[in-house]
Protein backbone atom coordinates (compact mmCIF):
# COMPACT_ATOMS: atom_id res chain seq x y z
CA UNK A 1 0.00 0.00 0.00
CA UNK A 2 1.17 3.51 -1.23
CA UNK A 3 1.32 6.82 1.45
CA UNK A 4 -1.06 9.33 1.87
CA UNK A 5 -0.66 13.29 1.44
CA UNK A 6 -1.23 12.64 5.02
CA UNK A 7 1.18 10.12 5.83
CA UNK A 8 3.58 12.24 3.77
CA UNK A 9 3.37 15.28 5.81
CA UNK A 10 3.98 12.99 8.72
CA UNK A 11 6.99 11.71 7.41
CA UNK A 12 8.51 14.41 6.70
CA UNK A 13 8.42 15.98 9.99
CA UNK A 14 9.34 12.37 11.38
CA UNK A 15 12.33 12.82 8.79
CA UNK A 16 13.67 16.40 10.02
CA UNK A 17 13.88 14.93 13.74
CA UNK A 18 15.58 12.06 12.84
CA UNK A 19 18.18 14.07 10.42
CA UNK A 20 18.58 16.31 13.87
CA UNK A 21 19.68 12.98 15.58
CA UNK A 22 22.75 12.35 13.59
CA UNK A 23 23.75 10.18 10.82
CA UNK A 24 22.92 6.67 12.47
CA UNK A 25 19.39 7.27 13.17
CA UNK A 26 16.63 5.05 11.28
CA UNK A 27 16.36 5.72 7.89
CA UNK A 28 13.95 8.35 6.87
CA UNK A 29 13.90 9.71 3.19
CA UNK A 30 14.59 13.38 3.45
CA UNK A 31 12.78 14.11 0.75
CA UNK A 32 8.74 14.21 0.94
CA UNK A 33 8.47 13.61 -2.91
CA UNK A 34 6.02 9.86 -3.36
CA UNK A 35 9.15 8.53 -5.66
CA UNK A 36 11.64 9.08 -2.39
CA UNK A 37 9.00 8.38 0.11
CA UNK A 38 8.50 5.09 -1.63
CA UNK A 39 12.34 4.55 -1.83
CA UNK A 40 12.51 4.86 1.12
CA UNK A 41 9.91 2.25 2.77
CA UNK A 42 11.28 -0.32 -0.16
CA UNK A 43 14.68 0.22 0.40
CA UNK A 44 14.00 -0.47 4.51
CA UNK A 45 11.53 -3.40 4.15
CA UNK A 46 14.88 -5.02 2.01
CA UNK A 47 16.61 -4.26 4.77
CA UNK A 48 14.63 -5.82 7.77
CA UNK A 49 15.97 -9.28 6.30
CA UNK A 50 16.83 -11.19 9.61
CA UNK A 51 20.42 -12.00 8.53
CA UNK A 52 20.71 -8.52 9.08
CA UNK A 53 19.06 -8.52 12.56
CA UNK A 54 22.16 -8.95 14.33
CA UNK A 55 24.78 -7.82 11.90
CA UNK A 56 25.84 -4.35 10.81
CA UNK A 57 24.06 -2.29 7.56
CA UNK A 58 24.67 0.62 6.32
CA UNK A 59 23.41 2.45 3.12
CA UNK A 60 23.64 5.38 2.08
CA UNK A 61 22.03 7.02 -2.05
CA UNK A 62 22.20 10.22 -3.13
CA UNK A 63 21.52 11.78 -6.58
CA UNK A 64 25.25 12.31 -8.21
CA UNK A 65 23.76 15.07 -10.28
CA UNK A 66 22.93 17.72 -6.76
CA UNK A 67 24.30 15.76 -4.08
CA UNK A 68 20.83 15.39 -2.48
CA UNK A 69 20.58 12.14 -0.32
CA UNK A 70 17.76 10.23 -1.09
CA UNK A 71 17.91 7.64 1.46
CA UNK A 72 20.50 6.57 4.42
CA UNK A 73 20.85 4.67 7.37
CA UNK A 74 23.88 4.27 9.49
CA UNK A 75 25.43 5.56 7.28
CA UNK A 76 28.15 7.23 9.36
CA UNK A 77 29.11 4.38 10.92
CA UNK A 78 32.82 2.83 10.31
CA UNK A 79 32.83 -0.56 8.90
CA UNK A 80 34.83 -2.68 7.31
CA UNK A 81 34.96 -1.98 3.24
CA UNK A 82 37.12 -5.36 2.03
CA UNK A 83 37.49 -3.94 -1.94
CA UNK A 84 35.53 -1.09 -1.46
CA UNK A 85 38.94 0.16 -0.23
CA UNK A 86 39.94 -0.50 -3.99
CA UNK A 87 37.66 3.13 -5.33
CA UNK A 88 40.30 4.89 -3.08
CA UNK A 89 43.00 3.33 -4.30
CA UNK A 90 42.19 3.69 -7.58
CA UNK A 91 40.91 7.10 -8.16
CA UNK A 92 44.07 7.99 -6.61
CA UNK A 93 46.08 5.79 -8.44
CA UNK A 94 44.55 7.54 -11.37
CA UNK A 95 44.93 11.38 -9.90
CA UNK A 96 48.85 10.49 -8.59
CA UNK A 97 50.34 8.92 -11.09
CA UNK A 98 47.98 9.58 -14.10
CA UNK A 99 46.32 7.19 -16.68
CA UNK A 100 49.46 7.51 -18.56
CA UNK A 101 51.51 6.36 -16.23
CA UNK A 102 53.56 3.13 -17.17
CA UNK A 103 56.53 0.52 -14.99
CA UNK A 104 59.56 0.48 -16.07
CA UNK A 105 62.17 -3.07 -15.81
CA UNK A 106 65.86 -2.62 -16.84
CA UNK A 107 68.88 -4.18 -17.38
CA UNK A 108 71.17 -2.62 -16.33
CA UNK A 109 75.42 -3.07 -16.35
CA UNK A 110 78.29 -2.26 -13.79
CA UNK A 111 80.96 -3.40 -15.66
CA UNK A 112 82.63 -2.79 -19.13
CA UNK A 113 81.98 -4.94 -22.23
CA UNK A 114 84.86 -6.13 -23.77
CA UNK A 115 83.73 -8.13 -27.36
CA UNK A 116 81.12 -10.60 -25.73
CA UNK A 117 82.70 -10.42 -21.80
CA UNK A 118 80.83 -8.00 -19.33
CA UNK A 119 83.09 -7.80 -16.73
CA UNK A 120 81.24 -6.59 -13.44
CA UNK A 121 77.87 -7.74 -12.86
CA UNK A 122 73.97 -7.58 -14.75
CA UNK A 123 71.26 -6.14 -12.65
CA UNK A 124 67.51 -6.39 -13.24
CA UNK A 125 65.60 -3.39 -11.77
CA UNK A 126 61.63 -2.71 -11.43
CA UNK A 127 59.88 -0.73 -10.71
CA UNK A 128 56.74 -2.57 -9.35
CA UNK A 129 55.38 -3.89 -12.64
CA UNK A 130 52.99 -6.65 -11.88
CA UNK A 131 51.98 -7.39 -15.57
CA UNK A 132 55.51 -9.05 -16.73
CA UNK A 133 55.66 -12.65 -17.56
CA UNK A 134 57.89 -15.17 -18.23
CA UNK A 135 57.67 -14.16 -22.11
CA UNK A 136 58.81 -10.64 -20.87
CA UNK A 137 61.66 -11.66 -19.50
CA UNK A 138 62.98 -13.86 -22.20
CA UNK A 139 62.46 -11.04 -24.46
CA UNK A 140 64.67 -8.57 -22.32
CA UNK A 141 67.57 -11.44 -22.21
CA UNK A 142 67.07 -11.17 -26.22
CA UNK A 143 67.87 -7.74 -26.01
CA UNK A 144 71.19 -8.74 -23.61
CA UNK A 145 72.23 -11.54 -26.44
CA UNK A 146 71.79 -9.08 -29.03
CA UNK A 147 74.01 -6.73 -27.64
CA UNK A 148 76.55 -8.88 -27.96
CA UNK A 149 76.77 -10.04 -24.12
CA UNK A 150 77.89 -13.88 -24.22
CA UNK A 151 79.78 -13.74 -20.82
CA UNK A 152 79.04 -11.85 -17.46
CA UNK A 153 82.14 -12.34 -15.13
CA UNK A 154 80.08 -10.93 -11.98
CA UNK A 155 77.05 -11.29 -10.48
CA UNK A 156 73.01 -11.20 -11.26
CA UNK A 157 72.08 -8.83 -9.20
CA UNK A 158 67.97 -8.00 -8.45
CA UNK A 159 66.98 -4.93 -7.35
CA UNK A 160 63.55 -4.33 -6.17
CA UNK A 161 64.74 -1.69 -3.95
CA UNK A 162 62.25 1.25 -5.77
CA UNK A 163 59.69 -0.04 -2.69
CA UNK A 164 60.71 -1.01 0.69
CA UNK A 165 61.36 -4.70 2.19
CA UNK A 166 57.89 -5.11 3.98
CA UNK A 167 56.56 -7.67 2.03
CA UNK A 168 53.12 -8.73 3.62
CA UNK A 169 50.31 -5.68 5.06
CA UNK A 170 51.03 -5.93 8.88
CA UNK A 171 47.04 -6.67 9.41
CA UNK A 172 47.30 -9.78 6.76
CA UNK A 173 45.97 -12.89 8.61
CA UNK A 174 49.24 -15.24 8.76
CA UNK A 175 47.19 -18.03 6.96
CA UNK A 176 46.86 -16.06 3.52
CA UNK A 177 50.44 -15.75 3.24
CA UNK A 178 50.97 -18.82 0.85
CA UNK A 179 47.20 -17.47 -0.85
CA UNK A 180 48.17 -15.67 -4.30
CA UNK A 181 45.50 -12.88 -3.31
CA UNK A 182 47.95 -11.54 -0.46
CA UNK A 183 51.32 -12.20 -2.36
CA UNK A 184 53.95 -11.13 -1.22
CA UNK A 185 54.62 -7.07 -2.91
CA UNK A 186 57.66 -6.22 -4.24
CA UNK A 187 59.21 -4.01 -7.07
CA UNK A 188 60.26 -6.92 -9.31
CA UNK A 189 57.88 -9.68 -9.38
CA UNK A 190 56.14 -11.94 -12.07
CA UNK A 191 52.61 -13.06 -12.92
CA UNK A 192 51.68 -16.47 -14.33
CA UNK A 193 48.76 -15.35 -16.52
CA UNK A 194 47.62 -12.61 -18.30
CA UNK A 195 45.01 -11.70 -15.13
CA UNK A 196 48.25 -10.60 -13.78
CA UNK A 197 48.32 -12.36 -10.45
CA UNK A 198 52.14 -11.06 -9.47
CA UNK A 199 53.89 -12.69 -7.08
CA UNK A 200 52.24 -16.21 -7.47
CA UNK A 201 52.72 -19.72 -10.08
CA UNK A 202 50.41 -21.72 -10.73
CA UNK A 203 51.14 -25.29 -10.11
CA UNK A 204 49.07 -27.84 -11.67
CA UNK A 205 48.71 -31.83 -11.60
CA UNK A 206 47.39 -34.58 -13.25
CA UNK A 207 47.19 -38.71 -13.60
CA UNK A 208 49.72 -40.04 -14.50
CA UNK A 209 49.51 -43.75 -14.50
CA UNK A 210 49.58 -44.63 -10.60
CA UNK A 211 51.36 -41.63 -10.33
CA UNK A 212 50.70 -37.82 -10.26
CA UNK A 213 52.25 -35.60 -12.74
CA UNK A 214 53.48 -31.65 -11.63
CA UNK A 215 53.81 -29.15 -13.35
CA UNK A 216 54.23 -25.37 -13.09
CA UNK A 217 53.24 -21.88 -15.14
CA UNK A 218 55.75 -20.80 -15.91
CA UNK A 219 58.15 -23.39 -15.87
CA UNK A 220 60.67 -22.66 -12.75
CA UNK A 221 63.09 -24.78 -10.83
CA UNK A 222 62.05 -21.83 -8.41
CA UNK A 223 59.83 -23.70 -6.51
CA UNK A 224 60.89 -27.03 -4.72
CA UNK A 225 58.34 -29.59 -5.07
CA UNK A 226 57.42 -32.56 -2.81
CA UNK A 227 55.11 -34.54 -4.52
CA UNK A 228 53.03 -37.36 -2.24
CA UNK A 229 49.58 -37.28 -4.20
CA UNK A 230 48.70 -40.25 -5.53
CA UNK A 231 46.37 -41.07 -8.21
CA UNK A 232 42.23 -42.12 -7.36
CA UNK A 233 38.69 -42.33 -8.19
CA UNK A 234 38.47 -38.90 -7.22
CA UNK A 235 40.01 -35.41 -7.03
CA UNK A 236 40.53 -34.46 -3.30
CA UNK A 237 44.33 -32.68 -3.27
CA UNK A 238 45.72 -30.12 -1.48
CA UNK A 239 48.27 -27.95 -2.91
CA UNK A 240 50.15 -25.82 -0.66
CA UNK A 241 53.44 -23.58 0.17
CA UNK A 242 54.81 -24.26 3.68
CA UNK A 243 55.39 -20.98 5.62
CA UNK A 244 58.45 -18.66 4.57
CA UNK A 245 59.80 -21.36 2.18
CA UNK A 246 59.56 -22.12 -1.58
CA UNK A 247 58.86 -26.29 -0.84
CA UNK A 248 54.82 -26.62 -2.30
CA UNK A 249 53.64 -29.86 -1.14
CA UNK A 250 50.88 -31.54 -2.82
CA UNK A 251 49.26 -34.47 -1.11
CA UNK A 252 45.81 -36.15 -1.77
CA UNK A 253 44.37 -37.82 -4.80
CA UNK A 254 43.82 -36.70 -8.23
CA UNK A 255 41.85 -38.32 -10.93
CA UNK A 256 41.63 -35.41 -13.64
CA UNK A 257 43.74 -32.49 -13.98
CA UNK A 258 43.69 -29.58 -11.48
CA UNK A 259 45.51 -26.27 -10.77
CA UNK A 260 46.01 -23.94 -7.96
CA UNK A 261 47.79 -20.48 -7.32
CA UNK A 262 50.74 -20.45 -4.89
CA UNK A 263 51.87 -17.32 -4.28
CA UNK A 264 56.03 -17.50 -4.08
CA UNK A 265 57.99 -16.32 -0.54
CA UNK A 266 60.12 -13.37 -2.61
CA UNK A 267 59.38 -12.06 -5.41
CA UNK A 268 62.35 -10.27 -6.52
CA UNK A 269 64.15 -13.81 -6.43
CA UNK A 270 61.96 -15.55 -8.42
CA UNK A 271 61.73 -13.08 -10.72
CA UNK A 272 65.65 -12.84 -11.26
CA UNK A 273 65.38 -16.98 -11.70
CA UNK A 274 63.26 -16.66 -14.42
CA UNK A 275 65.76 -14.01 -15.95
CA UNK A 276 68.32 -16.47 -15.33
CA UNK A 277 67.14 -19.17 -16.98
CA UNK A 278 66.16 -16.89 -19.83
CA UNK A 279 69.61 -15.59 -20.02
CA UNK A 280 70.82 -19.51 -19.89
CA UNK A 281 68.73 -20.16 -23.07
CA UNK A 282 69.92 -17.16 -25.15
CA UNK A 283 73.19 -18.08 -24.62
CA UNK A 284 74.26 -15.39 -21.69
CA UNK A 285 76.18 -17.00 -18.63
CA UNK A 286 76.35 -15.27 -15.57
CA UNK A 287 79.48 -16.97 -13.74
CA UNK A 288 78.52 -15.37 -10.17
CA UNK A 289 75.43 -15.81 -8.15
CA UNK A 290 72.14 -14.05 -8.01
CA UNK A 291 71.97 -11.74 -5.13
CA UNK A 292 70.12 -8.93 -3.74
CA UNK A 293 70.94 -5.52 -4.25
CA UNK A 294 71.01 -1.85 -5.85
CA UNK A 295 72.32 -1.16 -8.93
CA UNK A 296 75.21 1.34 -9.23
CA UNK A 297 74.92 4.95 -9.78
CA UNK A 298 75.85 5.18 -13.67
CA UNK A 299 74.93 1.78 -14.18
CA UNK A 300 74.48 1.48 -18.78
CA UNK A 301 71.24 0.31 -19.67
CA UNK A 302 71.25 -2.56 -21.77
CA UNK A 303 67.46 -3.60 -22.39
CA UNK A 304 64.35 -2.26 -21.29
CA UNK A 305 60.86 -3.01 -21.11
CA UNK A 306 57.47 -0.60 -20.07
CA UNK A 307 54.18 -2.06 -18.69
CA UNK A 308 50.76 -1.25 -20.04
CA UNK A 309 49.50 2.56 -19.19
CA UNK A 310 47.67 2.94 -15.99
CA UNK A 311 44.49 3.11 -17.85
CA UNK A 312 44.57 -0.02 -19.27
CA UNK A 313 45.59 -1.72 -16.24
CA UNK A 314 42.62 -0.74 -15.09
CA UNK A 315 40.55 -2.80 -16.13
CA UNK A 316 42.12 -6.18 -14.74
CA UNK A 317 42.89 -4.28 -11.73
CA UNK A 318 38.91 -3.45 -10.92
CA UNK A 319 36.99 -5.99 -12.84
CA UNK A 320 38.87 -8.49 -11.29
CA UNK A 321 39.69 -6.85 -7.89
CA UNK A 322 43.02 -7.75 -7.88
CA UNK A 323 44.91 -7.25 -4.38
CA UNK A 324 48.09 -6.84 -5.49
CA UNK A 325 47.80 -4.51 -8.17
CA UNK A 326 46.01 -2.42 -4.98
CA UNK A 327 48.99 -2.65 -3.15
CA UNK A 328 51.93 -2.03 -6.03
CA UNK A 329 49.63 1.08 -7.17
CA UNK A 330 49.81 2.25 -3.15
CA UNK A 331 54.00 2.11 -2.95
CA UNK A 332 53.88 3.10 -6.48
CA UNK A 333 52.00 6.12 -5.20
CA UNK A 334 54.08 6.88 -2.41
CA UNK A 335 57.08 6.56 -4.15
CA UNK A 336 55.80 9.67 -6.47
CA UNK A 337 54.75 11.73 -4.22
CA UNK A 338 57.24 11.19 -1.35
CA UNK A 339 60.35 9.39 -2.52
CA UNK A 340 59.24 6.25 -0.39
CA UNK A 341 58.03 2.89 -1.93
CA UNK A 342 55.78 2.42 1.46
CA UNK A 343 52.58 1.64 2.87
CA UNK A 344 52.90 4.88 4.68
CA UNK A 345 53.52 7.12 2.25
CA UNK A 346 51.27 5.84 -0.38
CA UNK A 347 48.04 5.61 2.15
CA UNK A 348 48.82 9.43 3.27
CA UNK A 349 48.75 9.50 -1.11
CA UNK A 350 45.18 8.10 -1.05
CA UNK A 351 43.82 9.46 2.07
CA UNK A 352 44.95 12.87 1.21
CA UNK A 353 43.15 12.45 -2.32
CA UNK A 354 40.49 11.55 -0.80
CA UNK A 355 40.06 14.11 2.04
CA UNK A 356 40.59 16.71 -0.93
CA UNK A 357 36.90 15.13 -2.74
CA UNK A 358 35.52 16.13 0.51
CA UNK A 359 35.76 13.00 2.51
CA UNK A 360 35.59 13.22 6.07
CA UNK A 361 36.04 9.65 8.08
CA UNK A 362 38.68 7.56 6.42
CA UNK A 363 41.02 4.71 7.90
CA UNK A 364 43.46 2.46 5.25
CA UNK A 365 45.67 -0.12 6.41
CA UNK A 366 46.31 -1.13 2.72
CA UNK A 367 45.56 -0.54 -1.07
CA UNK A 368 43.25 -3.96 -1.63
CA UNK A 369 41.07 -4.16 1.79
CA UNK A 370 42.38 -7.47 2.88
CA UNK A 371 42.89 -5.73 5.99
CA UNK A 372 40.55 -6.19 8.67
CA UNK A 373 41.39 -2.89 10.36
CA UNK A 374 40.36 -0.94 7.18
CA UNK A 375 37.62 1.32 8.02
CA UNK A 376 35.31 3.24 5.82
CA UNK A 377 31.73 4.94 5.79
CA UNK A 378 28.94 4.46 3.25
CA UNK A 379 28.92 8.20 3.53
CA UNK A 380 32.70 8.83 2.70
CA UNK A 381 32.30 6.50 -0.27
CA UNK A 382 29.44 8.15 -1.77
CA UNK A 383 31.25 11.48 -1.54
CA UNK A 384 34.06 9.69 -3.09
CA UNK A 385 32.14 9.04 -6.01
CA UNK A 386 30.58 12.13 -6.53
CA UNK A 387 33.49 13.93 -5.81
CA UNK A 388 35.83 12.48 -8.55
CA UNK A 389 32.67 12.55 -11.61
CA UNK A 390 34.91 16.15 -12.39
CA UNK A 391 38.26 14.67 -13.12
CA UNK A 392 39.68 14.50 -16.44
CA UNK A 393 40.40 10.81 -15.65
CA UNK A 394 36.76 9.78 -14.62
CA UNK A 395 35.37 8.01 -17.82
CA UNK A 396 38.31 5.96 -18.05
CA UNK A 397 37.71 4.95 -14.16
CA UNK A 398 34.17 4.67 -14.27
CA UNK A 399 34.65 2.33 -17.29
CA UNK A 400 36.95 0.03 -15.13
CA UNK A 401 34.38 -0.82 -12.90
CA UNK A 402 32.40 -4.16 -13.32
CA UNK A 403 29.22 -4.23 -15.21
CA UNK A 404 25.92 -5.92 -13.24
CA UNK A 405 25.18 -8.92 -15.30
CA UNK A 406 27.51 -8.96 -18.35
CA UNK A 407 29.04 -12.36 -19.37
CA UNK A 408 32.04 -10.82 -20.74
CA UNK A 409 34.65 -11.42 -17.97
CA UNK A 410 36.53 -8.04 -18.72
CA UNK A 411 33.14 -5.76 -18.91
CA UNK A 412 30.89 -7.47 -16.03
CA UNK A 413 34.13 -8.31 -13.86
CA UNK A 414 33.28 -9.50 -10.65
CA UNK A 415 29.37 -8.40 -11.28
CA UNK A 416 28.97 -10.77 -14.45
CA UNK A 417 26.52 -13.47 -12.55
CA UNK A 418 24.72 -10.89 -10.34
CA UNK A 419 21.43 -8.76 -11.58
CA UNK A 420 21.00 -10.59 -15.11
CA UNK A 421 17.76 -10.15 -16.53
CA UNK A 422 16.63 -7.04 -13.87
CA UNK A 423 16.90 -3.33 -14.71
CA UNK A 424 20.14 -3.16 -13.02
CA UNK A 425 21.69 -5.31 -16.15
CA UNK A 426 24.01 -3.21 -18.07
CA UNK A 427 23.36 -0.22 -15.55
CA UNK A 428 25.12 -0.74 -12.23
CA UNK A 429 28.51 -0.13 -12.44
CA UNK A 430 30.15 -0.65 -8.45
CA UNK A 431 32.80 -2.25 -6.72
CA UNK A 432 31.69 -5.20 -5.19
CA UNK A 433 34.09 -5.95 -1.58
CA UNK A 434 33.64 -9.68 0.29
CA UNK A 435 35.63 -11.14 3.65
CA UNK A 436 34.56 -13.64 5.69
CA UNK A 437 31.44 -11.84 7.43
CA UNK A 438 32.19 -8.75 5.36
CA UNK A 439 30.47 -7.94 1.62
CA UNK A 440 30.05 -4.36 0.09
CA UNK A 441 28.65 -2.87 -3.33
CA UNK A 442 28.98 0.63 -4.18
CA UNK A 443 29.29 2.47 -7.44
CA UNK A 444 26.99 4.21 -9.75
CA UNK A 445 23.11 3.11 -11.16
CA UNK A 446 20.94 5.49 -13.80
CA UNK A 447 17.10 6.06 -12.52
CA UNK A 448 13.74 4.94 -14.38
CA UNK A 449 14.24 9.13 -14.74
CA UNK A 450 17.00 8.90 -16.42
CA UNK A 451 18.70 10.80 -13.07
CA UNK A 452 22.19 9.64 -12.09
CA UNK A 453 22.60 7.88 -8.80
CA UNK A 454 25.51 7.10 -6.28
CA UNK A 455 25.06 4.04 -3.86
CA UNK A 456 27.30 2.11 -0.61
CA UNK A 457 25.96 -0.79 0.66
CA UNK A 458 28.47 -2.12 4.00
CA UNK A 459 27.27 -4.88 5.30
CA UNK A 460 29.69 -6.50 8.39
CA UNK A 461 29.26 -8.95 11.17
CA UNK A 462 26.46 -11.31 9.14
CA UNK A 463 26.74 -15.43 10.43
CA UNK A 464 25.20 -16.61 6.98
CA UNK A 465 26.48 -16.99 3.67
CA UNK A 466 27.04 -13.55 1.75
CA UNK A 467 23.71 -11.67 1.57
CA UNK A 468 24.74 -10.41 -2.01
CA UNK A 469 21.31 -10.76 -3.02
CA UNK A 470 20.19 -7.89 -0.57
CA UNK A 471 22.79 -5.63 -2.10
CA UNK A 472 21.19 -6.59 -5.54
CA UNK A 473 18.05 -5.96 -4.42
CA UNK A 474 18.97 -2.51 -3.92
CA UNK A 475 20.45 -1.86 -6.45
CA UNK A 476 17.78 -3.00 -8.99
CA UNK A 477 14.98 -0.73 -6.79
CA UNK A 478 17.45 2.05 -7.34
CA UNK A 479 17.41 1.08 -11.25
CA UNK A 480 13.34 1.32 -10.73
CA UNK A 481 13.49 4.33 -9.14
CA UNK A 482 11.44 7.50 -10.27
CA UNK A 483 10.45 10.63 -8.47
CA UNK A 484 6.63 10.79 -9.72
CA UNK A 485 6.08 7.43 -11.35
CA UNK A 486 5.09 4.40 -8.84
CA UNK A 487 7.06 1.56 -9.02
CA UNK A 488 5.24 -1.86 -9.62
CA UNK A 489 5.55 -3.51 -6.31
CA UNK A 490 5.21 -7.10 -7.99
CA UNK A 491 8.43 -6.65 -9.38
CA UNK A 492 10.01 -3.65 -7.27
CA UNK A 493 11.96 -5.99 -4.74
CA UNK A 494 13.08 -8.59 -7.36
CA UNK A 495 16.73 -9.22 -8.30
CA UNK A 496 19.12 -11.93 -9.92
CA UNK A 497 21.80 -13.46 -8.21
CA UNK A 498 22.93 -16.17 -9.35
CA UNK A 499 23.94 -19.09 -6.93
CA UNK A 500 27.75 -19.30 -6.54
CA UNK A 501 30.36 -19.12 -4.20
CA UNK A 502 30.18 -17.30 -0.86
CA UNK A 503 33.16 -15.13 -1.46
CA UNK A 504 34.12 -13.09 -4.73
CA UNK A 505 35.81 -14.53 -7.65
CA UNK A 506 39.09 -12.37 -6.74
CA UNK A 507 39.43 -15.05 -3.97
CA UNK A 508 38.70 -18.20 -5.51
CA UNK A 509 40.44 -18.85 -8.63
CA UNK A 510 40.83 -20.92 -10.67
CA UNK A 511 38.01 -23.59 -10.63
CA UNK A 512 35.30 -21.23 -9.35
CA UNK A 513 35.77 -18.08 -11.91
Amino acid sequence: MRRTSASLVAGALVAALAWASGPSSPAIALDPTPGVADLTQDLNQILADSRLTIAQAGVMVRSAANGEELYSTDAGKLLVPASNAKLFTSAAAAEVLGLDYRFTTSVLSSGRKSGPVLNGDLVLRGTGDPTLLAEDYDALAAKVAAAGVKLVTGKLVADDTWFDDVRLGQDWAWDDETAYYAAPISALTASPDRDYDAGSVIVSVAPDGDGVKVSTTPETSYLKIVNNARAGSATDVLIERRHGTRTVVITGTVASSYSEYVSVDDPAAYAATLFRDALDKRGVRVLGKTVAGAAPEGAAELARKESMPLSELLVPFMKLSNNIHAEILTKAMGRKVAGQGTWTAGLKASSDFARANGVQVLNLRDGSGLSRRDGITPASIAQLLIGVRDEPWYQTWYDSLPVAGDADRLVGGTLRSRMRNTPAAGNVRAKTGSLTGVTALSGYVTSADGEPLVFSIMLNQYLSSAPRDIEDKIAVRLAQFSRTAPVDAAVQLKSATQEGPDLECSWLKPVQC
